[in-house]
Parts: C-alpha cells; structure tokens; sequence
C-alpha cells in the first residue's frame, strides 16, 4: 500500500493546506499525512484496529487543525479513499476519526476554560489582595498622619477625621463626626464661606486657605488648609477632602518678625515703616491727614556727657508718654485716628488721620503743641533729672486738596517745617507755609545749581568805587559777585549769598572771586601803572573758619602778583566780633602778610568796642543808616533835633575810629548832602550810587583819571 498511502498523503495534505492556515511546514505536513494515510488504509483493510482513525482525528486536533473546514477536507479526501478499500470498515475508520477529532476538540476546550477559569480566580485574588493593601495603607496614613485630613460630604457634613485633627483642634472624633463643615468658618468670613459653597456646587476643584479657628481651650490656632474636591463617576461632587496644617508657630514667628520690622527696638513705637503704609493708607482713603514731625532738642547734649544710657532712657520715657497721651488711651496706636511713631534718632512723628467722614476731629496744631507740652515734662533717670524740650513741625493736608499729594511730600513739608522751628528758636512748634516752603524748595534748587554754574563761568565779578571824599577820586574798589545765568536773568546776591554760606559753597566761590578780584587789578596797574588802587573783597565767617584760608590768600597773591598791601578782606560786624581761636589767629595772620581788614556794615550788631583795640582792625565801613538817618531833617523835614543826635553819634565814630587808628569808609552815600556832611565829619572814603553803581570790569578805567560821580 505504498503508493496507495503516498497518493491518499498527498491528496488529504493538499486538502487541507487549500482549507486555510496551516500550522505545520508543508514538507512535514506531507510526511505525517503520508504515514497517517497508510496507517487508516491498513484500518480500513483489516490490518489495523478502526482506532487509527481515533489517533487521527485527535492528532488534527492536537495540530491545530481546528478550523471546520480542515476536518470538512479531510473527510472529502478520506471518505471516498477508505470506502474504496472496504466501505464497511473504510465507514468504521471514518467514524473514528470524525469521534476522535470531536473528543479531543472537547478536551481542548474544557482546558482551555479550566484555565480562564483559573486565571480570573487568580487574577481576582490579586485584586482583592492589592485593594486590601491599598485600604491598608490608605487607613494606616489615614490614622497615622502628622497632617490632618478630614472628609467631608458634598453637602457639608464631616464623616472622617485622623487623629491629626482631633490632637489639633483639641476635641475627639466624636465631637468632630457627623457635624457640618461651616460650624467651623466663622460668620464673618465670608470669603472662606464663598469659596466652600463654590466647592461643594462642582465650580471650584482646589481651595487653599489660611486663617485663625479656636481651639477647645480656649485659644487660637492657625491652620494652612487645602480642600480639594472628589467627584462621582457621573461627575457630581462627591467628598471634600481637607488637608490641614498646624501653622501656628510660623505664623508666630511671622507675627514677630513682621513687628520687629515696623517696630523701633528701643521704644517699642512704629517705625517709620508701618508709619509710610499708615499714611499711604490715609490718603488714599481720601481722608484729612495731619502730620507733627518733633525733634529732641540737644539731646546729643544728654548723650555727651550723661552718657548713652541715659539719652535711651530719655528716649525711651518720651515715646511712652507721647503714645499714651497723644492718641487717647495705652499703647502707641491705641487710637484709630493717630499713630506715634519713632522715624530715626531722637526723631518722633504724630499722624492725625481724619474720622469716618474724612475730617479731623482734632487740629495736629492743637495735638504738636499738646506733644510739646509732654516732652516738656522733666525725665528723672537715676539720680539725673534731665529737661528736654522739642522743636515741632506741623503740615495739615485737607481730602481732596491738590497739594502734597503723596506721603514723600507730606513727609518734606513736615521736615521743612521742622526745621523752620529750629531755626526760630527751638523748643516751639511752627506751622508749614506753602510759600515759604516754595522758597525753601527753590534756594534748595539754587545750591544745587551753583557747583556746575561756578565751573561753567556764569559767575561775573561787577566794581563799585571806593571814593576818597576830600576830591572824590578813585582809590579803590570793592569787588561784587554776580550770577547771569545762561538765557536767563541775573541773580542777586541777596539771593545766592545766604544759600551758598549756609551750603558751604561760599569757599569755593569766594575763593574764584579773590583770584579773578586780584587778576583784574594786575590787569588795571599794568594799564595804568600811574594808579594805585586798592582791591577789596568780601570774605565770609565760613570762609575765615577754614584751616587754610592764609594758604589760599597768599596763594593767589603770589599766583596773581597783587601786593599784600593792596588787598582788603572785609567781614560783617557780626561775624568778627564772634571771631576767637583758629579764625582770629588766621586774621591776625593775614594782616602779618599786609593785608587790611575792613569791618563791613559797622553799627548793625553790638559791637564791644574795647574788644575791638585787640583785634587786627584797620578799616571800618559804616553801614547804611548810619550814613542816611542823620541827614533825614536837612533833605526831608524830619525831627532836626533827633538828626542831630544821630550826627554827633555819627562823629563820635568817626572819631573814635581815628583814634584808634581805623580809616572810616561810608557806605550808601546817594546825595551831595550827604557826601558833604561827611566830608566836613572827617570821614576818610565812601561808596554808593551818588559815585557809580557797581559796574563791569570794562568801566572802571574811565574812572581812573579824575573825581567819582558829580563835580
């Protein structure tokens, strides 16, 4: 049966190979079919048992041959092939292969389910096993967590809480369970009740909050809470679930830091710090403001020889007293409309804020003069009892007033105006004056300009005669600086003077006077060799204090090639009469060098007279009044007997300054009546519009040659 089994083989593997996908390579495929093929003709012929075609069919089965229409190819192929053989047992073959294909596909399947069966068992164990686990660690870092979680219903009530909360708040779990959620927020909160009914309508998914709750004893704590919202499958707000920080001991610390910063250490008062954002706050409430700025007056005096100790004491009384009876009651900010802060030093400042309707109950002049009044009182520290008094100044600022709109400006004016107390006097309150502290602000503005103007040249140097009164002619001039600015118009001395000598800047500015006073009269003696003139300059009490002032003079004599005796420094009555130590030695050296010393505006101050013997004195000009009071009766009909006591005083200066070797110089002299009173008087020299205003340096030569102003 060789060739029989070779083609049934082949047949019943091409059979199958055309019923679809096969799962064995076509060579071997051919093979097994070939031996399968013999094996069911021998079952077929009698040689074998029918249970050939058993092993067959479980063989296609174990193959994988499993698709119907393998099994449908194979009983084409093999049917008709078997019968032919013996169609009675070829039938019995067939049987027993079709049975046991369908046994072993039975098997297969009931395996193939046992093992589903026991994969979804395991597989369900293992789910159990791990929502176990994941319910054990949710529930130990539940009850164990040093954060509190709460979970809460989406209508509010509280179903679970940790440990962590109940330690927190103090209470147990039962006082806490089953009970809403808003009997914790206060009423008055209504940000925090806003946002927890947002969350709970589904709008907010995270809320973070940060606020103050009580504690069961009584106290208060501070709880950083976050609430984040936990939705039903269907999307609807299910849980809230808290989680809650004890925050108290930064918040604490916070608190503390925050007062150490707006604090002054050593009065406990605001510092000016807390005092700004008072302020600011004021104003932009549009409320009336009130400012008392007070300075201690020489309380470094205290410092110097009582010792610090003492001045923090005196400091420290000052600033209880002035908080608790400026704003009603104790503490420094015991009242909602004042605040007393400490700004720096022995610095304090008042703000009096308008009431709920925007206006002051009370004046600040009314509360500075109050303040002064305090610190008045005597402060006892040890065994010293110490006096203080205080300078105050006062800037009140109405609700929609245009004029110092911002608390840097507040803050200027009420600086300024301190210092216009001082100025007056000291232990005194004065009252801030928009104009007066618009020319505060423009001297201001005008020492600030005046370092590039002196650089830049805009600094000119004009001459007013000095006119010998026997023939009025020129023996001198005296040298008087201008400012012309750029484009502008000139700028009076009466103006810059007093900035420069209250800045300083009067020593470098007078110093370029005397250089460019000097230049200019070599300039005139070496164009009028015949001339001899004398140079003089006004010099400053500021100048005079500096160490080298004599350096500075004989340097630009010799700089220039003036002569030493030819130049003279002229100081007001004031400033030389207050002349001692360093100043006067610097004078005295001065005129060592040959330099005259005039005293400028003589009779204007009080002057010692025997004091004036010891000083190096050689000329004195007298001031204005001097010269025009007594002549009043001759020119204008005033009281002929007062004019002629004002006269004979008048003479007796100019004797007595004789006698004591001075020349005398008359000063405004502006009327030939004037000039010839004088004259008979004995007086020496004289200036004023009679002879010549100040005039340029281009002038002065035509004056040279004969008298000064009218024949």
């Amino acid at each position: 049966m060789g060739d029989d089994a070779q083609a049934l083989g082949t047949a019943w593997a091409g059979a199958v190979q055309a019923a679809g996908f096969v799962p064995v390579p076509r060579p071997a495929l051919h093979a097994v079919l070939v031996e399968r093929a013999g094996a069911l003709l021998e079952a077929a012929s009698g040689v074998r048992e029918p249970d050939a075609g058993t092993a067959a069919g479980r063989w296609l089965v174990e193959s994988h041959f499993t698709h119907p229409a393998a099994l449908e190819k194979t009983l084409s192929v093999l049917g008709p092939a078997l019968a032919r053989v013996d169609a009675d047992r070829g039938a019995e073959v067939v049987a027993a292969l079709a049975a046991g294909y369908a046994a072993a596909l039975q098997e297969r399947t009931r395996a193939e389910q046992e093992r589903v069966t026991t994969a979804a068992f395991v597989a369900r164990a293992a789910a159990e096993q791990a929502r176990w686990a994941s319910e054990a660690r949710f529930g130990a870092l539940f009850a164990d967590a040093a954060i509190g979680i709460a979970i809460v219903t989406a209508d509010g009530e509280i179903v679970e809480v940790n440990r962590a909360v109940c330690e927190m708040f103090g209470r147990t779990a039962d006082e806490v369970l089953h009970r809403s959620m808003e009997t914790y927020v206060p009423a008055d909160d209504h940000e925090h009740s806003q946002k927890l009914r947002a969350m709970q309508a589904g709008e907010l998914e995270h809320v973070r909050l940060e606020r103050s709750y009580p504690h069961a004893d009584g106290t208060t704590i501070w709880a950083d809470v976050v609430l984040s919202l936990v939705r039903a499958p269907d999307g609807s707000p299910r849980f809230i679930v808290a989680m809650i920080a004890d925050v108290t001991e930064r918040h604490r610390l916070e608190t503390s830091l925050r007062h150490q910063a707006q604090h002054d250490p050593l009065t406990g008062l605001p510092n000016r710090t807390l005092f700004f954002e008072r302020l600011e706050a004021a104003l932009g409430a549009g409320r009336d403001v009130g400012i008392c700025y007070l300075d201690l007056d020489d309380l470094k005096a205290v410092n110097d020889t009582l010792g610090h100790d003492v001045g923090d004491h005196v400091l420290q009384t000052v600033a209880h007293r002035l908080a608790a009876e400026i704003g009603p009651g104790t503490g420094a900010e015991s009242d909602a409309g004042r605040m007393v802060a400490r700004m720096a030093g022995d610095e304090f400042v008042v703000l009096v804020e308008g009431a709920a309707d925007g206006r002051l109950d009370v004046g600040p002049l009314r509360v500075a003069q109050r303040a002064l009044d305090v610190v008045r009182r005597p402060v006892v520290s040890g065994p010293h009892r110490v006096l203080v008094s205080a300078s105050v100044g006062v800037v009140e600022r109405a609700c929609g007033s245009t004029d110092l709109d911002s608390a840097a400006d507040l803050m200027k004016a009420a600086d300024t105006t301190l210092q216009w107390a001082k100025k007056d006097g000291r232990n005194r309150v004065a009252e801030f004056d928009a104009e007066r502290h618009r020319a505060a602000v423009a001297r201001f503005e005008l020492s600030a300009r005046m370092p590039d103007a002196l650089g830049a040249g805009e600094f000119v140097v004009d001459y007013q005669p000095l006119v010998r009164l026997t023939d009025q002619r020129l023996v001198g001039v005296e040298a008087l600086v201008r400012w012309e600015p750029p484009g502008g118009d000139r700028i009076g001395p009466d103006e810059f003077i007093p900035v420069a000598e209250e800045t300083g800047l009067i020593v470098p500015l007078g110093r370029w006077v005397l250089s460019e006073a000097c230049r200019q009269a070599v300039r005139w003696r070496a164009e009028h060799p015949d001339t001899q003139l004398f140079m003089s300059v006004n010099l400053a009490a500021r100048q005079v204090r500096e160490p080298g002032i004599v350096d500075d003079v004989a340097r630009i004599l010799a700089n220039s090639g003036w002569p030493a005796h030819a130049l003279q420094l002229e100081l007001t009555e004031s400033d030389l009469m207050g002349t001692t130590g360093e100043p006067l030695d610097a004078l005295r050296a001065l005129a060592a060098m040959g330099v005259r010393i005039a005293i400028d505006d003589f009779g204007t101050g009080y002057s010692n007279l025997a004091y004036l013997r010891t000083l190096p004195v050689h000329a004195l000009k007298l001031a204005g009044p001097f010269v025009t009071r007594p002549f009043t009766a001759v020119e204008s009909g005033g009281d002929p007997e007062s004019d002629q006591v004002d006269l004979e005083v008048l003479a007796l200066l100019i004797e007595l300054a004789h006698t004591l070797g001075l020349s005398v110089t008359a000063e405004v002299v502006e009327t030939s009546v004037q000039l010839e009173r004088l004259r008979k008087l004995g007086c020496d020299t004289g200036q004023g519009w009679y002879f010549a205003p100040p005039v340029p340096a281009s002038a002065v030569p035509a004056m040279l040659h004969g008298p000064v102003g009218p024949a």
